[in-house]
């Protein structure tokens, strides 16, 4: 016996209402008192209502959809920051009564927003989440030509303005590089990513003012670029410790995590003691980095939080046009200490010292 559908109506009998007030309730068109808002809600759950898709977004002329697509990772490497970003959103937008359409990445600048073009045209999606942000980005510049709501995870060229989150990745590189000088050490490497790295350059940003406030010179033979990967974090961290005594660094601090770990690989065959002989930090505080050996200091981004703002400042500016201020949100990292760098933090998974960035 197939179950008769639960309508509006049916919802409204249960909770005491009118059908029009529990419709304006669930698209967020009204507000109740307390107690009449919560009887609503209870009997959608006591008899198992959900909205009619179709019929939902013929009304409000929406699509209750979010667009969003991500470069893909290497095959032989885990993303565990965008499984918790995309969880985060999932979870924010379901809470507002959106989903999220996840579309192909195109390298190609025609092809890529050929595809934002299309999800518009189609009237499939109300807005986009952007991520892997970086100068002169052609979707910001499309999207705004298109008068599109779009909130980006990440900032661009200084001089565009749109509404973005990111984090102060600067700030994290500048608290982990003093966490290095007052352990004492002077010659401070750094695993960067290359030139035209957006994101690279504001956490090279960061390392470059701690050394210049501690006096300490600029080397440039302690900057070596690359790809963020394991591959070139070993292959660079050889290049160092083959350098001179007296031109060899006594710490690396590393743009993510991956090339961390490689540098760590690399010390640790020429039986270089990690965090006594060399410090050795990462970025991203990745779930295996409180797991090696030693536990690998990392800059911890807030991804969970992020992910739940993006979508709600995304979903304020569908349903009010207005952009919350502040346009772009800055948000600070937090620096967790571990035996890679300090042997007086016991190397066990669950010991560290966090210091919040400011």
């Amino acid at each position: 016996m197939v179950k008769n559908r639960v309508t509006l109506k049916d919802v409204a009998r249960r909770a005491g209402v009118s059908y029009q007030t529990v419709s304006k309730l669930i698209n967020r068109q009204i507000r109740l008192a307390e107690e009449t808002e919560q009887r609503i809600w209870q009997a959608i759950q006591d008899l198992g209502y959900t909205p009619h898709y179709n019929a939902r977004s013929l009304r409000a002329q929406r699509s209750f959809t979010i667009g969003y697509s991500w470069p893909p990772s290497p095959p032989d490497e885990t993303n565990p920051i965008l499984d918790q970003f995309l969880q985060s959103m999932f979870v924010a937008a379901e809470a507002r009564g959106y989903y999220l359409l996840m579309f192909p990445y195109h390298y190609e600048v025609e092809k890529q927003i050929a595809a934002y073009a299309d999800l518009i045209d189609a009237g499939r999606v109300d807005g986009f989440i952007l991520s892997s942000v970086e100068y002169n980005d052609p979707r910001i510049r499309y999207l705004q030509e298109r008068n599109f709501p779009f909130v980006a995870f990440g900032r661009s060229n200084p001089e565009w303005v749109f509404p973005c989150i990111d984090v102060d990745g600067g700030q994290g590189l500048y608290e982990v590089t003093r966490h290095l000088i007052t352990l004492g050490h002077r010659r401070i490497a750094v695993l960067a990513w290359p030139r035209e790295s957006r994101v690279g350059n504001n956490r090279l940003e960061g390392y470059l003012r701690a050394l210049k406030e501690s006096a300490l010179p600029i080397d440039e033979n302690l900057i070596l670029r690359g790809e963020g990967k394991l591959d070139f974090g070993y292959r660079a961290t050889h290049q160092l410790l083959n350098l001179p005594p007296t031109q060899r660094p006594t710490a690396i601090v590393a743009l993510n995590d991956y090339m961390a770990i490689g540098a760590m690989q690399a010390a640790q065959e020429q039986g270089i003691r990690i965090g006594e002989d060399l410090a050795i930090s990462g970025f991203d505080d990745i779930p295996l980095a409180r797991y090696l050996t030693p536990p690998l200091t990392s800059i911890r981004q807030p991804i969970w939080e992020i992910g739940q703002h993006v979508i709600q400042r995304l979903i304020d500016i569908i349903e009010n046009g207005q952009t919350p201020e502040p346009q772009c949100l800055l948000v600070p990292p937090t620096l967790i200490v571990r035996a890679s760098t300090d042997p007086t933090v016991k190397a066990n998974p669950l010991s560290s010292k966090e210091v919040m960035s400011r």
